[in-house]
């Protein structure tokens, strides 16, 4: 089958529209732990290939319990996590400033807290620009990276730029 507006099948799983989000509204995403497995296809897909990321050996009287996973992978993860919030209604990511927080190490779980800071129309009037303010947490409350992404996203009902 091919797109669902060609089937007349409702399709599920549709992320938020402009005219969803509003400032202020608050959500969370699903938690994912990070697995040894994640760190070591990241680093070899990124090329990440720092010791404190790939050298076991070297971690030896680190405070840290386990192996340290780069921030970059926490931000890939946390926007794998946001996917449902633009699932074929975003139409491009603009910016973000990123700012890692703290530690994450093989075995932490992370959310992302979301909250819509500014939401408005383009020019055009078909699409709408927000920028949220993404927490990634541990399961502890820990923040460990925050972002603040302004994405353009569909308004319900507009033809397809």
């Amino acid at each position: 089958m091919s797109d669902a507006a060609d089937t007349g099948w409702p399709k599920i799983g549709t992320g938020f529209h402009f005219e969803d989000l509003s400032l202020g509204m608050r959500f969370r995403t699903a938690g994912r732990t990070l697995l040894e497995a994640d760190l070591a296809a990241f680093c070899n897909l990124t090329w990440l290939t720092e010791e404190l990321f790939t050298n076991a050996a070297h971690r030896t009287g680190m405070t840290l319990p386990a192996a340290v996973v780069p921030g970059s992978l926490v931000y890939a993860f946390a926007e794998g996590l946001m996917l449902p919030m633009m699932q074929d209604t975003g139409l491009a990511f603009l910016e973000a400033d990123v700012k890692v927080k703290g530690p994450t190490v093989v075995g932490d779980t992370i959310t992302v807290f979301c909250e819509v800071v500014e939401a408005r129309l383009t020019s055009r009037g078909d699409r709408g620009l927000v920028r949220t303010f993404n927490s990634v947490r541990r399961a502890d409350g820990k923040e460990v990276l925050t972002y603040n992404p302004l994405r353009m996203i569909k308004v319900r009902g507009a033809a397809k730029p």
